[in-house]
């Protein structure tokens, strides 16, 4: 093992740890999640989907997903907070005709009562009581959220003793959460599945991706424990991990 060499080309993959969006094409066919979830929420999404619904993507990323889901454009909204993709949804969105709005605050949306028949979330923020206040009645809200274990092992092997920052995100706590705002619970699921990485850079990129989950990694703070996943690998070709994943559907 030329630790020298090593350390360069998790150097280059630290150097180059930006995003476009929510694109994860870079380590693709290089990690692996998600694809073995006891839900599909694209599917689940598509049986409340109707041509005459309103509907909102509240955190929609780079609107990647919710363009993939044609919805007419004239009934579609959608809202970012983070400052590159509010620049990619106003030039991806806006002229399309998706009423698309900057938001940072997930208590106060910048829309309207009762504005719309479905919101949909997928592993952003939210605050149930402001989507009660979004949705008309019977309106319904689905989200596939990120648990608060999501990760910790992985975190754990390069920096031990990693404060857990978001605690009540399970679903026991969330659940309550959305019957106290007044919401009927429909469905809700919760799973804990493996994340593989087959070579080590590939998780340094994915570690700087998701710094909240790293916070202070380096390779050349943790370049020990990246020798020892570089082992791992070497040994069993792949280094494991667990995502914390959990689903609510429900309805006004």
């Amino acid at each position: 093992m030329n630790e020298a060499y090593l350390r360069n080309v998790w150097k280059q993959e630290e150097d180059i740890a930006h995003i476009h969006g929510w694109d994860f094409s870079h380590i693709h066919g290089r990690y692996e999640e998600e694809n073995d979830l006891p839900w599909d929420y694209e599917e689940i999404v598509r049986q409340y989907l109707y041509g005459n619904l309103d509907i909102m993507d509240y955190d929609t990323g780079g609107g990647e997903f919710l363009l993939f889901l044609n919805h007419p454009y004239g009934r579609t909204a959608a809202t970012e907070g983070y400052p590159p993709n509010v620049a990619l949804c106003r030039e991806k969105l806006l002229p399309l005709g998706i009423d698309f709005r900057e938001c940072h605050d997930p208590s106060r949306v910048p829309f309207g009562d009762e504005s719309f028949d479905l919101v949909i979330n997928r592993h952003g923020s939210f605050d149930t009581r402001e989507l009660y206040r979004i949705l008309r009645q019977n309106g319904v809200f689905i989200t596939e959220q990120v648990g608060e274990d999501n990760d910790r092992d992985l975190a754990e092997l390069v920096l031990s003793k990693t404060e857990k920052l978001f605690s009540h995100l399970n679903l026991t706590e969330q659940c309550k959460y959305f019957e106290d705002a007044g919401f009927e619970l429909i469905r809700t699921e919760e799973a804990y599945r493996p994340i593989k990485f087959y070579d080590v850079g590939a998780f340094v990129w994915f570690a700087h991706i998701i710094e909240w989950e790293f916070p202070g990694f380096s390779v050349d703070k943790c370049f020990e424990q990246l020798l020892k996943m570089q082992k791992m690998i070497d040994k069993d070709g792949r280094i494991e991990g667990t995502i914390h994943r959990y689903l609510i559907v429900a309805k006004k």
